[in-house]
């Protein structure tokens, strides 16, 4: 295809990724071109299939066919590149073209042999030409008759000494971009100083710059616009990561809100009941106790106004007597001994006494059903506040004995043990040797990774079990589901039937998720606690001695789940404590 009417330097059919002359065009939709490979393997590396000018994405990766049209253009050009001879006095043959110029005889569309060159030197020297004229207004029509004098004083029509202050493109012709001048040379500043990392002129580079890394400016800067495209689509996945980790945090307060509001409400309406109905007890106590109090003292009233009767009675009696011993004249006292002698009717109160019963038993019963019910009803209430994964907020003191009611038997499972774990003779507990056992290899047990399952397996209610973990570096305590895999290589994660707390290198604690959950612990805890909520997927863990809450991690269980231990390998003698099972303790 020939050059008939629109002139192309090198710099237009440049590949913006490799800035080499295209090799094999493609177009993208969006209407750019670049070399099949290089496109290749840009959106091969890349996060996401996008241009890499104007960043417009496609949902997926398009299918790109060669732009021949191009391509024979491209061919075209590298051909006149290698021969300026190609398109004078000499016969070239591409693609089925033929070009031949005879004297002044020219074929329809061809350029004369002279003037083809002399637009090929204008378009060199175009970026020097434009920046003379410039910088000195009055010095371009000198810059122009010295272009002149240098081309054999050939005329060339207006066209084509206008070219060299214009610029063409694939779209036909457009405005020169004006090149910074050298402030010291005053040429332009076409060349890049890696070394110095600032722009210079061709001057600069036999000068100052003689032994430095120089290269193009302009493919630099194409260089350094690829990098900081890739650095713009990394910057805004960063920004568009944090915005949605922002949201998750904002939505976790927002349901911390409410949660505490609901709490709050369902706290005043127990206590407010409870507090209620031990008024009411209170008060009738206080009544009962007042009426028993008034009815004790009108019966003492009754008995002590009873005796003193009897005591008149009794003194009245005496002093008869007392008078009747004092006569001498015997006629007179028998008379008067048989009248006294008649006993006084009185009372027997050896066993009458004054009752103290108030009558209080059945009220003081009522409010001590009353407290069982408000305990039972604390009962009911969630253990501990299960933790916001967005959230990490530091260990919080929780009522241990509340859990520690739901405590079980754990014991060891010598059938699913690995090879070189060793247990003890009541299978509570565990610890790695330097060689492997001899042991029956079945399908329950891992062959791989030092770990054991405990023998009680839990599909329903609350379970809650302690393990002394004082004096290891490193250990693994959870639940694994019965159907988790047991040989090989094993990728332990919830999603593959494995919920456990993770200790390394005596102070790395994580909750084993994907990514693992990273724990900073205040205190490091000599006795773990585990609790298991089946119906509410929840596996909690505690540090025992110092009664705080570690992690909580809320999942849904399918099937059976069972205690998961490992106390990993010596490390040279390093981890060689074992990890026990201990007896709970209220």
């Amino acid at each position: 295809m020939p050059f008939s009417r629109s002139f192309l330097s090198e710099e237009h059919l440049l590949c913006s990724i490799c800035l080499e002359v295209f090799d094999n065009p493609v177009s993208t939709p969006c209407g750019h071109s670049f070399c099949m490979s290089c496109i290749g393997h840009y959106w091969d590396t890349a996060k996401h299939c996008q241009c890499p000018l104007c960043k417009q994405t496609f949902k997926r990766k398009p299918d790109l066919h060669i732009n021949r049209t191009l391509r024979e253009i491209t061919e075209q050009f590298k051909c006149m590149n290698g021969n300026l001879g190609a398109c004078g006095g000499a016969e070239t043959e591409k693609d089925g073209i033929t070009q031949e110029s005879t004297n002044g005889a020219l074929k329809r569309g061809q350029l004369p042999n002279q003037l083809f060159s002399e637009m090929r030197k204008l378009i060199r020297r175009r970026s020097r030409d434009t920046s003379l004229a410039c910088h000195n207004e009055a010095g371009a029509e000198q810059t122009e008759q010295t272009t002149h004098a240098d081309s054999d004083d050939t005329e060339l029509p207006n066209f084509a000494r206008q070219v060299s202050l214009r610029r063409y493109s694939m779209c036909g012709a457009a405005n020169a971009v004006k090149v910074p001048l050298c402030p010291k040379h005053h040429r332009n500043l076409e060349l890049f100083c890696r070394t110095d990392l600032e722009c210079i002129c061709a001057e600069c580079e036999q000068t100052d710059h003689q032994t430095h890394n120089i290269t193009c400016a302009e493919k630099e800067w194409q260089i350094n616009k690829i990098k900081i495209s890739i650095t713009e689509t990394e910057t805004q996945e960063m920004a568009r990561v944090r915005m949605q980790k922002a949201e998750e945090i904002k939505q976790s307060l927002v349901d911390i809100k409410a949660l505490a509001q609901h709490e709050a409400q369902r706290c005043m309406q127990l206590f407010g009941a409870l507090i209620s109905s031990l008024e009411r007890s209170q008060a009738g106590l206080l009544e009962v106790t007042e009426i028993n109090r008034r009815s004790a003292e009108h019966q003492a009233e009754l008995m002590i106004r009873e005796l003193e009767q009897e005591i008149t009675e009794l003194r009245t009696k005496s002093t008869e007597l007392t008078k009747l011993a004092q006569t001498d004249n015997y006629i007179t006292g028998l008379k008067g001994y048989s009248d006294a002698n008649t006993p006084v009717s009185v009372k027997d109160w050896s066993n009458v006494s004054l009752s103290c019963d108030l009558g209080t038993e059945g009220i003081c019963a009522s409010v001590c059903q009353l407290l069982e019910q408000f305990k039972e009803e604390l009962r009911k209430q969630p253990v501990a506040c299960p933790s916001v994964s967005a959230i990490q907020s530091p260990a919080k003191s929780v009522k241990v004995k509340r859990i520690q009611e739901y405590a079980v038997d754990v014991t060891l499972d010598s059938n699913t043990a690995h090879p070189r774990l060793i247990l003890s003779e009541n299978k509570k507990m565990v610890w790695c040797s330097e060689s492997q056992q001899h042991v029956t290899n079945n399908r329950g047990r891992f062959d791989r990774v030092v770990c054991v399952l405990g023998r009680e397996g839990f599909n329903s209610g609350r379970h809650y079990w302690e393990v002394e973990v004082n004096g290891k570096t490193d250990w693994d305590l959870g639940v694994a589901s019965h159907s988790c895999n047991r040989k090989g290589k094993i990728k332990v994660s919830p999603s593959n039937g494995y919920w456990f707390l993770s200790l390394r290198d005596k102070n790395n604690y994580a909750f084993r998720t994907e990514p693992p959950t990273v724990l900073h612990l205040s205190t490091k805890p000599q006795k773990m606690g585990l609790f298991v909520d089946y119906e509410k997927g929840q596996v909690s863990f505690y540090n025992v001695d110092a009664k705080m809450h570690i992690h909580t991690f809320m999942d849904n269980f399918s099937e059976t789940i069972y205690p998961f231990f490992s106390p990993c390998t010596n490390k040279n003698s390093k981890n060689e404590a074992p990890l026990v099972i201990t007896p709970v303790l209220s």
